[in-house]
């Protein structure tokens, strides 16, 4: 295969990931079309790409067959999604894009249900001897007058930190559990929390792990982060997604280390994450990686060897663009 067409779904936000994929093409000297697929005209993604197509809602069941038509109509040889709630619906139809000739950058139906459903996950991670924050009965915890308060409570199938409280007291546990759809209570950890970056490859094994320290976040993405090179996260984490079956791709794990050197495992996204930049401008180029493997090619660089103590300082910028362009 000398040429890549890549479609990125739900592209929304994600300039600085698809513009690296654009540029591994580049240096590669890999002809490619980067095609990006939103529900809106308007995603900044949507000004980085060779081409834009606006698509149904992820949930909407048109969805996939718009996509297989986009599929179809730019000879896309790789898809990658960028957001939660359409990961199990790929997988649920990757072997019918592999039929068109698509790669799709998903992980099994399995690993997506563990993922998507914190319950799931919980058990997940105590099942196979991770050690994650205690999950409570709620009821049990009202009716306990000795409950030791502060607890997090969540929505069991949520993302980006929405819906995410911490609980200080009895009355707004009692607020918080009507408010809040299919709440989880947790017991509140403190320590200082990271987001790790594995890639796993094509056949299943794990090729590297980047802690990074989140420093400072907004609306549940880090805006202020850190690489660190340590070798408890690292080895944890590497087991964590070795145990997930079928996993592929960029899977981002979220985890507290505590004063006591406790490894809490809190969450797992087997996607890119928002804060992934900071990971290729260490030296952790996944994007490259994954285009050589796809075509075949030995890996050109060594992925494990990136930078520690790399500080990522996130701002806002803007794309301009005339309004009949939208």
């Amino acid at each position: 295969m000398k040429q890549c067409n890549i479609l990125f779904t739900s592209s929304g936000r994600r300039v600085s990931l698809i513009r690296h994929f654009r540029n591994v093409l580049n240096d590669l000297g890999i002809e490619g079309l980067i095609v990006t697929a939103d529900l809106k005209s308007t995603s900044p993604a949507a000004f980085v790409s060779d081409y834009h197509e606006l698509v149904p809602r992820v949930l909407d069941d048109s969805y996939i067959p718009a996509l297989k038509k986009i599929c179809k109509k730019y000879d896309i040889h790789l898809l990658i999604p960028l957001i939660d709630t359409e990961l199990a619906i790929l997988a649920k139809h990757k072997e019918e894009f592999e039929e068109l000739g698509v790669t799709v950058l998903v992980s099994s139906i399995e690993t997506n249900e563990i993922c998507f459903d914190k319950r799931k996950t919980g058990r997940f991670f105590v099942e196979n001897g991770f050690d994650t924050p205690k999950e409570y009965v709620i009821e049990e915890i009202i009716n306990d007058p000795n409950a030791n308060y502060p607890y997090l409570i969540k929505p069991a199938k949520g993302s980006s930190s929405i819906g995410v409280y911490k609980v200080r007291n009895r009355e707004e546990l009692l607020f918080f559990k009507d408010y809040i759809s299919e709440p989880v209570l947790q017991e509140f950890v403190k320590g200082k929390e990271y987001t790790i970056d594995v890639l796993v490859d094509f056949d299943g094994k794990v090729v590297t792990a980047v802690p990074r320290l989140r420093m400072e976040t907004r609306a549940g993405e880090v805006s202020k982060g850190m690489t660190v090179r340590n070798e408890l996260l690292i080895h944890s984490a590497r087991r964590v997604v070795e145990k997930l079956p079928g996993a592929v791709g960029c899977i981002t794990l979220q985890c507290f280390l505590t004063d006591k050197n406790e490894v809490k495992f809190i969450e797992i996204n087997p996607r890119f994450g928002g804060g992934f930049p900071l990971s290729i401008a260490a030296g952790a180029d996944f994007p490259r990686f994954i285009i050589e493997s796809l075509l075949g090619k030995p890996p050109s660089i060594n992925v494990d060897d990136w930078k520690d103590g790399l500080v990522m300082l996130r701002y806002d910028d803007a794309i301009f663009v005339n309004k009949d362009d939208i």
